[in-house]
């Protein structure tokens, strides 16, 4: 069985918050075994923490929230998702706002962080997975994911989209560190000009542009495309990133249309069947 690990060293980062649009520092910190990831908000008073667990969910809406107490923390799955693919248990992620930096709209600059941090085994602490032993799923109406046994952890996503441009995209990937880096961190958030005057109507999409986010007009693609299929790579990472809120997964995940909503909900359920 492996041993848990931790970042080997502090590293920092600065962007802007791609909901808040507000300048952020993240600075990932070494943490003691079965810590978890927690963000500490360092721009309050007392720096209040919230821990990267699924019952901490408190919105789904466009990105995933926690929040424990005074703590409070947006747009997360990104991060944990380099977190979780990269095989670290334990940070304390020291944050200035509200959320982290958006970067490019990828996972990718947080890899080349944790790559920059390195990582240690902490040998005193086991890390035993959370084996799916039975399918759990979940239905709406026109949205699915289930979890089933699985010799791994591997993820096929269909995402469907009414738009000209993106149609019907199938990814099937086994999630491993070398498969994350090439194929899924670089995956953008995809987003629709359309959409902009609503989302920032709801104080949302404020540090949007061209440099982080894959913007489609009516009939066009607005930013270079990183892969053909991109929103499906993307929707994959972001699966990633949610079920990080359970720890690591042994299980094979099948989703149609799926959100950080169904994700989440999945999450929970997960919890409690391992309980």
């Amino acid at each position: 069985m492996d041993r848990q690990t931790t970042v080997a060293s502090r590293v920092t980062y600065t962007g802007i918050g791609l909901h808040s649009g507000c300048d952020v520092t993240i600075s990932l910190n070494p943490a003691p075994a079965d810590s978890g990831i927690v963000f500490a908000r360092t721009d309050l008073a007392g720096t209040p923490c919230v821990t990267a667990k699924a019952v901490n969910v408190t919105n789904t809406l466009r990105a995933t929230t926690l929040e424990e107490g005074e703590a409070k923390v947006v747009t997360v799955e990104h991060l944990l998702a380099a977190f979780s693919a990269m095989g670290i248990d334990n940070c304390l992620v020291e944050i200035s706002s509200v959320e982290p930096p958006v970067a490019d709209g990828s996972s990718l600059p947080f890899l080349k962080l944790l790559e920059q941090a390195g990582s240690t085994a902490q040998q005193e602490m086991r890390r035993p997975p959370i084996v799916i032993k039975e399918t759990i799923a979940l239905r709406y109406p026109d949205k699915f994911i289930a979890i089933l046994p699985y010799n791994g952890f591997r993820i096929t996503f269909t995402s469907i989209n009414p738009h000209p441009l993106l149609g019907v995209q199938f990814g099937d990937y086994e999630i491993t560190p070398a498969t994350f880096a090439q194929e899924l961190a670089p995956a953008r958030t995809i987003g629709f000009m359309h959409e902009v005057e609503a989302l920032q109507a709801q104080g949302l999409a404020l540090g949007g542009s061209l440099d982080n986010v894959v913007v489609y007009d009516n009939q066009h693609c607005l930013t270079p495309l990183r892969f053909p299929d991109e929103l499906v790579r993307h929707k994959i990472l972001d699966v990633i990133g949610d079920l990080a809120l359970v720890g690591r997964l042994a299980g094979h995940v099948i989703a149609v249309k799926s959100s950080h909503a169904l994700n989440t909900a999945l999450a929970k359920e997960i919890v409690k069947a391992s309980m």
